[in-house]
């Protein structure tokens, strides 16, 4: 078993300077093959895919170790867990992210792990006071209900700006395109602000490989040539995400994929192509 090799399409990314060893592809397809181990009960194999994951905790983008996280969670795995929670507690990833996409279980180990709070989306600083958290936390969950009249609302009865809630990171992340497109069209807020980790909006749309959330941001003059604090652009981000099956694969429509079409339109935006110029503007959308 030690000697078999993953099918290069399932696990290997299109990103040509890629390694393929801890890349999106390469994690999911050994995630997938733990959690089936793990249900039909095969404890050997569970160990073997166990022991691949060890390998991609420490090399993998901190965003990709959380699922490395759950699978491990959930195959009762604590070894692994221990060490996912470690590199967690240990990044600067932002505490909304961790409270949304972990159970609670695991989010309050990662929090107790920190010796010191981060800034992060939650709070513009260690001693945020506690009216502007809670008007961040209002503005957040009026995104997540749609409510765009409601987060105009709030920011008309608060200090807070969109900008000190990155509420336009936030909607990127957890939002639908609608909700993304009426926060744009508000105009309050920063298309190229970095998030404490370094994100732009775009580069964070770049991980949910969502088209027309990226096609929104760049006609709004989000800037394809920003880098992450590691050099990263948003397009090497989308590409090391996706696999050489996805991006290859067509729909039932005979369309190419969300992840390929992501892809493409960034590439256009990096080249400059003119067909960006060409699109109608948001004022026209419907």
């Amino acid at each position: 078993m030690e000697n078999s090799s993953s099918p290069l399409e399932v696990s290997t990314c299109v990103d040509n300077e890629c390694a393929h060893d801890a890349c999106g592809p390469a994690i999911d397809f050994t995630v997938d093959l733990m959690y089936a181990s793990f249900i039909f009960n095969l404890p050997e194999l569970v160990v073997h895919f166990q022991r691949r994951l060890v390998n991609f905790v420490d090399k993998a983008d901190v965003e990709d170790v959380i699922p490395i996280l759950l699978t491990a969670f959930h195959c009762q795995s604590d070894e692994l867990v221990n060490q996912c929670v470690d590199r967690i507690a240990r990044s600067d990833l932002d505490n909304i992210s961790i409270k949304t996409e972990l159970p609670y279980e695991l989010s309050k180990r990662i929090e107790l792990s920190r010796k010191e709070p981060i800034s992060d989306d939650e709070q513009v600083s260690e001693a945020v006071e506690p009216l502007h958290e809670k008007a961040i936390r209002k503005i957040r969950e009026a995104l997540d209900s749609g409510d765009i009249d409601l987060v105009k609302l709030l920011l008309r009865e608060s200090n807070v700006t969109l900008d000190d809630a990155n509420s336009l990171h936030y909607a990127v992340a957890y939002c639908d395109s609608k909700v993304v497109y009426k926060l744009l069209d508000l105009g309050l807020a920063d298309v190229n602000r970095r998030n404490s980790q370094g994100y732009t909006p775009l580069h964070i749309a770049a991980m949910r490989r969502e088209p027309t959330i990226i096609v929104f941001l760049l006609l709004k003059g989000a800037c394809a040539l920003d880098l992450t604090f590691d050099g990263r652009s948003a397009l090497s981000i989308c590409r090391r995400l996706t696999s050489t099956k996805t991006y290859n694969a067509k729909t039932e429509q005979g369309q190419v994929t969300k992840d390929r079409q992501s892809i493409d339109i960034l590439k256009g935006a990096m080249r400059r192509n003119p067909w960006l110029k060409m699109l109608p503007s948001l004022s026209e959308m419907p």
